[in-house]
């Protein structure tokens, strides 16, 4: 029976079948129709001889399902990341696989018989038969020795076939989708493939690029072993195509401690690295092709180096995990300008048998302690320092003394370059950079992967050894002490004195000395009312030379600095006066080396707090001392102002000023101050008095501002140098309403008891209407007294009339006089209630004087 023809003719139904159902958007009736396609002939492998047969059959119809799959993607299907065409490129890809196997197991290189039996197989009646026994249909060979002769022509046509360039477009296929669905270690294994199928089709110069893209990602994951079998097949492949620069790349990591290779392979991988280095041929790789290492062993003749081209190459560390480890430490992690820095380089080997480094060299972010830092060989400092011993660690200290330009700042080291080789034939310079110092797969302890940290006979711990590649270079301490005296607290707009001393402790004297004394707080300028003044100003330049900082050099040496300072506050609150120093000073770092110029800078601050020197109630009253809440025109109103002081210090008033506005004016004489040359304790008052009075028409403003108040103290311990301070305060705005009347009122200071009292009042018409008045006497039960009771009389424009009373008291004491009540007929308001405060009240009455004879 011929198991090929039946599965050609199923393979041609499956694929039918499996189109239709994608186009049917049926994707899951495909897979289910593909697999149990598969399930039912995977076993059917028909004629042993000819297996591999069987493997091309089956790599092909998951090669076809894969393109029908992705099509069916291409036109909209939504594919999943545990199902989608990668993973039967990949199955096919593995059925190839079995099919080179099977041909090298089954197919010898003997020539063919014949190959008469293949001549038809281009001219087939049907799909699947054998051209030596078409139209045959019965279960045994018609002729046993045709049946052989076919058998082996068939063979020996497969030994023809390269597998690799069949197997290499399905992984690469494969890859394409893993990449496109995101599993990356899927992608990564495939890749692996793929380099060691360009292996076998001898493309060594792709299967080392390929294989180079994957070492880094199971380098950090730290799949050692999968790592060590990758490099392994690269050293191959850099050793057949002559590639020098990656070969000594590969023999550093196979040489080192995290590949899992023996003993014996670790000491030939170092072995060849030495050759190379010595400008010598390798030894060739184990497992590699005849024909291909004799070609290899020509190249390397002549990739040999000659004084006048050396070759130079850089390789970086951080990127493999090689045998030599790099460790940056700084003694701190910060140091002071007049102290010098340690670095120390740890490095260690993990190669079977010793190696010497022709020179290491470490570079800074400044780059001026570069040349300081660079051990050679031949050097006397490098005698024994470069040579290394396996799991031995070697400590290569540095000192270095810090900069003026690097003070305040980060010093920092960016590489460490460790040079294997001559420079002068061949050399390798290998870089530790962009330092946080160790690869990514240096970080763990590698106890759990079998492997050991530190050697019992070495005196670190390596994986304890934290890199160090920063250090902050700090100002010196300053040896200096700054005092602000001064006595709290400061009182608004006075000039509070501020006594600046700098006292040197530093075994020599200060130069360049730069001071700077101002507030803390950058936003606090003069136009906030926070100055400082280096003398006491004169009247007129308080303001204009003010500043909210002052700075000033000293010229030559010195060692003690004192200055008085004045510091002037119009706000209330607290404010932080700092005084910086900054000056230079000679010192000796080492006992043998020539002065260091440092540059120090110390401050010091204090917290001034301000406040009021008073405390100021204004109030406006009549002449009766009723309080005002309203004034009127022309009429005379008291203007009061208590002074409380809140000063613990002595305050001495030297004057004060009311400073009025157009429409006020002072009612008599004008009198100086009452407080001039007062001293107020604190907690004492004092009071102003002054009789004004709203001139004739400002009632049409409504409102009117009466002025301001001026006080002009110092403290009474302040010489007379120091300039008056001015408090000022503003009178609040006050409602004014025009009065179409005034009344005067004639009365005796004091009255005796049944003696006539005489009392007057004058009305006067302050309009330029004729006003007629009606007025009204409610009598006293402590007067008797003669007159009208009801009084109506008739104004002019700006005229007047006097009324006229003659009272007789009752009795002694503060009596209530009779109250005269007004009437304006012309005016719809009541202006009885402003009468009553125009008039007096009460009159005191005393006994009357009796003498006896």
């Amino acid at each position: 029976m011929n198991i090929l023809e039946i599965k050609v003719v199923a393979g041609f139904i499956n694929y039918k079948i499996c189109r239709l159902s994608f186009q049917a958007s049926a994707p899951l009736d495909a897979i289910s129709q593909f697999r149990k396609h598969v399930d039912l002939f995977k076993e059917k492998v028909g004629c042993p001889d000819l297996a591999f047969e069987h493997s091309a059959w089956l790599s092909k119809q998951f090669s076809l399902f894969g393109e029908l799959f992705d099509e069916a993607i291409r036109n909209g299907l939504t594919a999943l990341q545990t199902q989608h065409p990668g993973f039967y490129y990949q199955q096919a890809a593995n059925n190839a696989i079995v099919r080179r196997q099977l041909c090298q197991g089954l197919c010898h290189t003997t020539t063919p018989l014949t190959m008469n039996p293949l001549e038809n197989a281009g001219n087939l009646d049907f799909y699947g038969q054998r051209p030596w026994r078409q139209g045959f249909q019965g279960t045994e060979p018609p002729d046993a020795g045709i049946e052989k002769a076919g058998i082996i022509a068939l063979q020996s046509q497969e030994i023809q076939v390269d597998h690799s360039w069949v197997i290499i477009p399905l992984l690469s296929s494969a890859v394409a989708q893993f990449k496109k669905y995101k599993s990356p270690r899927m992608k990564r294994y495939l890749m692996v493939q793929m380099g060691e199928e360009y292996y076998h089709a001898r493309d060594y110069s792709k299967a080392l690029l390929l294989l180079g893209k994957v070492t880094w990602d199971y380098r950090r994951e730290k799949w050692w072993s999968l790592l060590t079998s990758v490099l392994i097949t690269s050293l191959r492949c850099a050793y057949l195509v002559g590639n020098v620069e990656e070969y000594i790349t590969l023999s550093l990591e196979l040489t080192g401690r995290y590949v899992e290779n023996s003993p014996e392979e670790k000491t030939r991988c170092q072995t060849n690295l030495i050759h190379v280095m010595s400008n010598e041929c390798p030894e060739p790789e184990p497992g590699c092709d005849f024909e291909a290492v004799e070609e290899a062993k020509e190249l390397w003749k002549t990739l040999k180096v000659t004084p006048q081209a050396p070759q130079v190459f850089t390789i970086q560390m951080e990127q493999i995990a090689p045998f030599v480890e790099c460790k940056a430490v700084f003694d701190s992690v910060s140091t002071t300008a007049d102290s010098t820095i340690l670095l120390q380089i740890y490095l260690r080997v993990s190669c079977p048998f010793p190696i010497r480094f022709s020179k290491i060299a470490v570079f800074f972010s400044n780059q001026f302690y570069n040349q300081q830092c660079v051990v050679e060989t031949g050097s006397a400092q490098g005698e024994g320092g470069l040579y290394l011993l396996p799991a031995k660690t070697k400590v290569i200290p540095f000192q270095l003394v810090p900069q003026p330009e690097d003070v305040g700042k980060l010093l920092q080291v960016t590489s460490v370059a460790l040079e294997l080789g001559s420079r002068e034939s061949r050399c390798a310079a290998l870089v530790w950079g962009g330092w946080g110092g160790e690869t990514g797969n240096q970080n763990l302890p590698f106890v759990s992967y079998g492997l050991k940290s530190a050697s019992k006979e070495d005196q670190f711990d390596w994986d304890e050894l934290k890199v160090i590649s920063k250090i902050k270079i700090e100002p010196r301490k300053p040896r200096v002490n700054i005092t602000l005296k001064h006595e709290p607290p400061a009182l608004v707009n006075e000039l509070y004195g501020l006594q600046l001393v700098v006292e040197s402790l530093e075994d020599t004297p200060l130069k360049d000395v730069r001071v700077w004394l101002g507030f803390q707080d950058e936003q606090e300028s003069p136009e906030r009312g926070a100055l400082i003044y280096s003398e006491v100003p004169a009247a007129d330049q308080a303001e204009r030379d003010a500043t909210n900082f002052l700075e000033f050099t000293v010229d030559g040496k010195t060692d003690k600095i004192e200055r008085s300072y004045f510091v002037k506050c119009s706000q209330v609150g607290s404010r932080t006066v700092t005084a910086k120093i900054t000056y230079t000073v000679d010192v000796q770092v080492e006992p043998n080396s020539s002065p260091v110029t440092c540059t120090c800078a110390k401050e010091e601050s204090v917290v001034i707090k301000t406040v009021m020197p008073f405390e100021i109630s204004l109030s406006l009253t009549n002449l009766k001392l009723e309080r005002l809440d309203q004034l009127f025109e022309e009429e005379p109103f008291l203007l009061l102002a208590g002074i409380k002081c809140t000063s613990p210090w002595p305050v001495t008033m030297v004057t004060t000023t009311l400073n009025m506005s157009p429409e006020v004016n002072i009612v008599g004489e004008e009198m100086g101050s009452q407080l001039q040359g007062i001293s107020l304790q604190q907690g004492e008052s004092a009071s102003e008095c002054y009789c004004l009075a709203v001139k004739e028409g400002v009632s049409k403003m409504k409102v009117v501002n009466i002025g301001s108040l001026a006080l002009q103290w110092r403290r009474t311990s302040a010489a007379d140098k120091f300039p008056v301070v001015v408090t000022e305060l503003t009178f609040p705005s006050v409602t004014v309403e025009s009065v179409p009347f005034a009344i005067q009122a004639d009365l005796p200071a004091y009255g005796c008891v049944q003696t006539p009292l005489f009392v007057s009042y004058l009305v006067r018409n302050r309009t330029l209407q004729v006003q007629e008045v009606e007025v009204t006497v409610e009598p006293s039960d402590a007067f008797m007294y003669s007159g009208h009771k009801q009084i109506q009389f008739r104004l002019l424009p700006t005229g007047d009339h006097r009324l006229k009373f003659s009272l007789y008291p009752l009795y002694a004491g503060f009596l209530t006089l009779p109250k005269l009540h007004f009437k304006l007929p012309r005016f719809q308001v009541s202006w009885d209630e402003h009468a009553q405060k125009l008039v007096p009240t009460n009159v005191f009455i005393k006994v009357r004087n009796f003498f006896y004879v």
